[in-house]
């Protein structure tokens, strides 16, 4: 083989124009090969995440070349299920499906073993949760402007639930609290059945819950739903206004899932996942998973994620020091 430099030069572009040809998949697929991928949630089985999880799994696994295993790691706002994704190599065989509670959990619990925005590689954000604002129908409040009004005329006096301290239904409501100056009681339950049971009997009056939990109890009557968080009208809910919408204007709040990696991974290996997971997305059975969580998709890649999470750690440690919302 000739060594002269002109014609290292004409080989090294002959290699590179090969590269460009290879499918996506084939120049970051993660090694070895004939090892399944662990997608690892950190929530419940049966949890908004775990089905959205498990709906992409079948399309990101045939596009990866490798069987998807969904594995649940419950315990800690996620803690340690986020623990096992950033400790894990860097090879792309563990991954995670993680939620809004990952930038919570650094403001509620003393010690978390791991940098929330360092120690992960973002690769894309997927979909947000739309939150509904809902009451008890014997509350004398048939919109936010009538809640308001109620909620000022006898500070303390109202009660919302949530599904716990520091949880993305607290901090919902209390950056309505934030935004409107009006003076509520918290009520923290253990998860969102007991809240929504209380919510329908009365013992609490207002939540931010997820539209997919409640719409049966709106579309019969038991609950009222006053607005959703979001900067949008819900799918779900088309007649229900934003609360932008109903009079407070700089509203806008919603949970979010996420596909992370420990830090570090290579980048084509990145772009190559974000590609992959986009289009396992797309899937029946992922279209189906999204429409029953009552979900809003969104398409943010490796380049925008990064600075998602950054302004999402500084909404939420505000709106968590607001609370004064602790767990240890």
């Amino acid at each position: 083989m000739n060594t002269q430099p002109g014609h290292r030069r004409h080989f090294a572009c002959l290699a590179a124009a090969a590269m460009l040809v290879l499918p996506l998949g084939a120049m970051a697929q993660p090694a070895p090969s004939d090892k399944p991928v662990r997608l690892v949630v950190p929530l419940a089985a049966g949890s908004t995440v775990d089905a959205v999880a498990r709906a992409v799994a079948p399309g990101f696994g045939r596009a990866t070349g490798h069987p998807v295993v969904v594995e649940n790691i419950v315990g800690a706002g996620g803690i340690p299920g986020t623990t096992q994704v950033v400790k894990a190599p860097k090879d792309g065989l563990t991954l995670g499906m993680i939620s809004s509670n990952h930038v919570i959990n650094p403001g509620i619990y003393k010690s978390v073993p791991y940098d929330s925005l360092k120690d992960i590689t973002p690769i894309a954000v997927l979909a947000t949760v739309p939150l509904v604002l809902v009451v008890n129908p014997a509350l004398p409040a048939k919109n936010v402007a009538e809640l308001l009004a109620l909620a000022k005329a006898k500070p303390g006096t109202l009660n919302f639930g949530s599904a716990g301290n520091g949880s993305t239904l607290h901090l919902a409501g209390e950056l309505l609290v934030s935004e409107t100056g009006i003076d509520m009681k918290h009520v923290p339950y253990r998860g969102t059945g007991p809240l929504i049971t209380d919510l329908i009997g009365g013992q609490v009056q207002l939540a931010f819950v997820s539209i997919s939990q409640v719409a049966p109890q709106v579309k019969a009557g038991t609950l009222r739903a006053l607005a959703v968080s979001t900067q949008k009208r819900a799918a779900a809910l088309p007649d229900v206004p934003t609360l932008a919408e109903a009079g407070v204007p700089k509203y806008g709040f919603d949970a979010w899932i996420a596909l992370v990696g420990p830090a570090g991974l290579p980048k084509p290996m990145v772009d190559s996942y974000a590609s992959m997971i986009r289009a396992a997305m797309a899937s029946p059975e992922a279209n189906t998973a999204i429409a029953g969580q009552g979900l809003s998709v969104l398409d943010i890649g490796p380049e925008a994620a990064p600075g998602f999470f950054q302004g999402e750690m500084v909404k939420h440690q505000k709106l968590v020091k607001q609370s004064g919302a602790t767990l240890d």
